[in-house]
C-alpha cells in the first residue's frame, strides 16, 4: 500500500514539474523580444523607475495569463481536445495566410 501511494506522489511530482516546466519555456520564449517586452524596455528607460514598470508589467502578464487559464479551463470542458487541436490548428494557419497576404501586398 505504501509503494503505490509513493508513486501516486511521483507521478504527481513529475507531471506537476513536467507542466512547469514546460509552461515556463513556452511563454519565456514567446516573450523574448515581442512588442510587450520593448515596450517594458522604453517605458524602464523614459520613467526611470524600473521596480515600479517591473511590478506594472508583471501584474499585467500575469492577469492576462489568468484570462487564459480560466477560458482554457473553460473551453475544455465544453470542446473535446481532438477538435480543441484541430480548431487552433486551422486558426494558425488562417492567420499565418492574412499575415502572410498582408507581408506579400506590402512587397509586390
Amino acid at each position: 500500500m505504501n509503494i503505490k501511494f509513493e508513486k501516486k506522489e511521483n507521478n504527481l511530482e513529475k507531471s506537476f514539474l513536467s507542466i512547469f516546466i514546460t509552461t515556463f519555456t513556452t511563454i519565456f520564449i514567446a516573450e523574448l523580444g515581442d512588442k510587450t517586452q520593448i515596450a517594458t524596455l522604453m517605458l524602464s528607460a523614459e520613467s526611470g523607475k524600473p521596480i515600479i514598470v517591473f511590478l506594472g508589467s508583471s501584474l499585467a502578464l500575469i492577469s492576462s495569463s489568468v484570462v487564459g487559464v480560466l477560458i482554457g479551463k473553460w473551453l475544455s470542458k465544453k470542446i473535446s481536445p481532438s477538435k480543441f487541436n484541430l480548431s487552433a490548428g486551422a486558426l494558425m494557419i488562417i492567420i499565418s495566410i492574412f499575415l502572410a497576404y498582408d507581408t506579400l501586398k506590402n512587397y509586390l
